[in-house]
């Protein structure tokens, strides 16, 4: 075991500091925001500093158009601001502004184990049916980068979905085998932060599917900009069964539609599934969807205007990206430059 210079000293215990990112790779949908934006609003409200990122560099680890990825980080970041994110009091960037993402992506390359990237189910669900040798180097090692986008500010805590967790355990896993290596308690243990009635919403049209910005079907998804019209027709035409809602939530069992819906009114109107139940036992989904969709229209027809009005500008989007990368790098580069004396690598010095 190599041990680190006794110069470098790690601050324990460390700062509790949320980090979590999304893929500029396509429109956001009411999934994206039920699932993680709401929620990062709602962080910025505790006290506990928040860092968030569209991670355009996991975006080209398949071929993007450069236009489009332009539009569609620009997009995402509208999105974050028009759904309550304040960039004074969250840090919002994007990813390739911040060098030290990259570099220390290399360094956990070089301690990441390939036993644990051939366990990682992601990327055999991406290349199933495919020709896997045709897959980037860049998607393969995925996982690898996202560790060092959390670890790099030393986050503690990282909202993610249940699709997210196996990648949340590997950071785990790098950060515990890079302190025992180098024999440091520098990079933390990280927590996953998964809560909410609809951290996981699915489809429209299957109840068993997640709600996806890349499913063929455009009912099959709300998507962030969608008109009220079509948000209301989109959940009119949602996929359900001819059964009232129950009783009781464990009535919802075995009905992936019914339940999904349920969810998802659940979480846009701040109630528990059960509290929904209550007040909606016994009632036709003729009934049901109505609500809903008078429900959805109101909460996110605001937000869809707010981003419109946003990518009008696209100079002041870009801005407040250019701000929040500075503020990411202070917090960044310390951590890089210590991750590098512990590694024994010799720095050049500026200044």
């Amino acid at each position: 075991m190599t041990t680190a210079s006794s110069a470098v000293q790690t601050p324990t215990p460390f700062k509790p500091r949320i980090f979590s990112g999304i893929q500029p790779s396509g429109g956001l949908t009411l999934g994206n925001y039920l699932g993680a934006l709401k929620r990062f609003v709602e962080k910025q409200d505790e006290g506990i500093e928040t860092i968030y990122c569209m991670v355009d560099l996991h975006a080209i680890t398949v071929w993007q158009d450069p236009e489009k990825l332009r539009y569609q980080t620009r997009e995402g970041a509208a999105a974050f601001i028009a759904a309550g994110l304040d960039p004074a009091r969250s840090i919002l960037f994007n990813q390739s502004q911040v060098s030290a993402h990259a570099e220390l992506a290399w360094i956990f390359n070089c301690v990441t184990r390939l036993g644990w990237m051939n366990r990682m189910t992601q990327f055999k669900d991406k290349t199933a049916g495919k020709n896997a040798e045709a897959a980037s180097l860049g998607l393969y090692a995925y996982p690898s980068l996202m560790a060092a986008d959390i670890m790099v500010y030393h986050a503690t805590m990282v909202p993610v979905g249940e699709d997210q967790k196996q990648h949340l355990e590997l950071t785990r896993d790098i950060a515990i085998k890079f302190n025992n290596d180098y024999g440091v308690d520098f990079f933390p243990v990280v927590e996953p932060l998964i809560e909410g009635a609809a951290t996981r919403v699915m489809s429209l049209r299957d109840g068993t599917k997640k709600m996806s910005k890349s499913d063929p079907s455009d009912q099959s998804r709300i998507n962030l900009t969608d008109s009220a019209d079509n948000i209301a027709a989109k959940i009119r035409k949602a996929k359900t069964d001819p059964e009232p809602l129950p009783e009781t939530v464990e009535g919802l069992k075995d009905r992936p539609e019914a339940r999904n819906l349920v969810n998802i009114y659940a979480a846009l109107a701040g109630h528990t599934v059960d509290q929904v139940i209550r007040d909606y036992a016994g009632a036709q989904f003729g009934t049901f969807k109505p609500a809903l969709a008078d429900l959805a229209v109101a909460k996110l027809s605001p937000i869809t205007a707010e981003m419109n009005r946003l990518m009008a500008d696209p100079g002041e989007i870009d801005r407040i990206l250019g701000q929040g990368a500075d503020r990411a790098d202070a917090i960044a580069q310390p951590i890089l430059e210590r991750t590098k004396d512990i590694v024994g690598m010799i720095r050049s010095r500026k200044g």
